[in-house]
This record gives C-alpha cells, sequence and structure tokens, in this order.
C-alpha cells in the first residue's frame, strides 16, 4: 500500500501545523486534538483547489468555515498588524505592495520583518515575498511585497 495523503501532506509541511506553526507528531492519533489532519484550505472557493496543508485536528477545527487566522506573536513590537492570511491572498491574485503592520522603531521593524518573512516560507512556501521598512510618522511602516 503507498503513502496516505497525510503522509504525503505532512512529508511536504515538514510536519508542522500551517496554521499555528508548531509540530504536528506524525504517530499521534488523528482523533486526538494536537493530532494531524489535512485542511483543504482554499478548496472550496470558485472550485479553485489549493494545496492542501497540515495541520492540528484542533486548528483545523477551530477555523471551521471561517477565515483561518495565522496569529502574529506577542513578542514582536507590531501595531494595527494586517491579517496575514487575508495579504497572502490578495498578494497572490494580485502581485504589488501591502503595509502590514506600523512599529515604534526600526529594530521592532526588522525583528518583525525577520519574523514575517520566516513565516511565510512555510505558510506559502511556493511565493516569493520581500519587504521592505519605511519610516514616517514617528514610526516604521513594514511594507510587504511579491
Amino acid at each position: 500500500m503507498g503513502m496516505s495523503k497525510l503522509d504525503e501532506v505532512g512529508d511536504r509541511e515538514s510536519w508542522r501545523c500551517w496554521l499555528c506553526d508548531e509540530p504536528v507528531d506524525p504517530n499521534m492519533s488523528v482523533n486526538d486534538p494536537r493530532g494531524p489532519s489535512v485542511d483543504g484550505i482554499f478548496a472550496t472557493k470558485k472550485g479553485k483547489g489549493g494545496p492542501e496543508r497540515l495541520a492540528h485536528r484542533a486548528c483545523n477545527t477551530k477555523k471551521g468555515a471561517v477565515a483561518p487566522v495565522v496569529p502574529w506573536p506577542d513578542s514582536l513590537f507590531v501595531i494595527d498588524p494586517a491579517p496575514i492570511i487575508g495579504t497572502v491572498e490578495r498578494l497572490t491574485r494580485k502581485p504589488g505592495r501591502v503595509a502590514v503592520a506600523r512599529c515604534p522603531s526600526q529594530a521592532d521593524a526588522e525583528d518583525a520583518s525577520a519574523w514575517l518573512l520566516d513565516r511565510l516560507s512555510r505558510l506559502a512556501p511556493e511565493l516569493a515575498f520581500e519587504t521592505s521598512i519605511e519610516s514616517g510618522g514617528g514610526g516604521f511602516l513594514l511594507v510587504l511585497r511579491r
């Protein structure tokens, strides 16, 4: 018998949940909240099937029929952060630039930029993103481009 879809998706995703970015144990029961599940994230949108992604059962269930949320970590100093999934979807449809957060200092913006690019490398590995930091308005604007 060949590899299951779960094993295939899990191996491709390096056994990390695409929603919370935490490891997924491939040996845990699929019925356990921390167990593995396959999320057909964009599969129902206008008949266009997006890639299936690996998620913890609880992350997948919690998301349900609502748009998934990838949180910005509390350790970053970001003001008015843009929703990451919505921003990625928008830049996927139409490449360009989107301001994703304001930061009080250049160092905060650099930390947020490094985290965001690292997170997007796993969230949307097929897309190439870059960031820039623009000074203005007493702070620093983090801009994402594709």
